[in-house]
């Protein structure tokens, strides 16, 4: 479902004599439906940039970035919104909304851009912002005045509205109680049991530990970096 093979990224800094600094070099890696991979390396390592380049909001230098029959690399920009309407979630590790938007139509504008009717996409907002103990008091409201913490349960909500057939996670659990960490966990969970192919970011161990599959450890992508 997720194919990159022979990637490359570089950074032009045009505001230093042009240097060109190469982030990533020859990255190839694959996910299957139902898989989730987890990205590790030390700071600095390029996960966060290697995620940005699999939603298409970095440009590759070189190599393929497949997410169904999409090569995201060639793709028009009108592709791109495409895939990421239709095919590729993604969970950042902040929330960017339009103000004075209400949450509940936060959470449901993914489904209903891909054709949920209004009622049924409202009700999947409910039940998630319910299971992610966001208070029905605060479902009128913009989440833009929300604390930390319900912005970041309120973007996971968002994520896991529609069922995404790809789907990147970055740091989902981060500074979440443990109530609220095992609800995304089991979303998660819930995701790879429909066959969602999953690349994450987890520096929360064990979390990383339970749904998992396996590890790809960026730092053998990235040059002067010894993995």
């Amino acid at each position: 479902m997720i194919d990159l093979n022979n990637v490359s990224k570089t950074f032009t800094l045009h505001n230093q004599g042009s240097a060109v600094i190469e982030v990533l070099n020859d990255v190839s890696l694959s996910v299957a439906a139902g898989e989730c991979v987890a990205l590790t390396g030390a700071s600095g390592a390029g996960k966060s940039t290697l995620m940005r380049m699999i939603y298409g909001n970095y440009m590759a230098q070189a190599g393929e970035i497949r997410i169904g029959d999409v090569d995201l690399v060639q793709a028009e920009p009108r592709e791109i919104i495409a895939v990421r309407r239709e095919v590729l979630g993604y969970v950042s590790q902040f929330l960017r909304v339009v103000p004075r938007v209400q949450t509940l139509d936060v959470v449901a504008e993914p489904m209903r851009a891909v054709g949920v009717s209004a009622d049924a996409a409202q009700a999947r907002a409910q039940a998630l912002l319910s299971q992610l103990n966001i208070p029905e008091r605060l479902w009128t409201l913009s989440p833009t005045t929300f604390s930390g913490g319900e912005q970041q349960r309120v973007n996971i909500a968002r994520g896991f509205a529609h069922a995404y057939p790809a789907m990147l996670l970055d740091e989902p659990t981060a500074s979440l109680d443990a109530t609220n960490r095992e609800v995304v966990l089991t979303l998660i969970e819930e995701a790879k049991a429909r066959g969602a192919a999953i690349i994450g970011i987890f520096h929360d161990e064990a979390a990383r530990a339970r749904v998992c599959d396996r590890e790809i450890d960026v730092s053998r992508f990235t040059p002067g970096m010894a993995a």
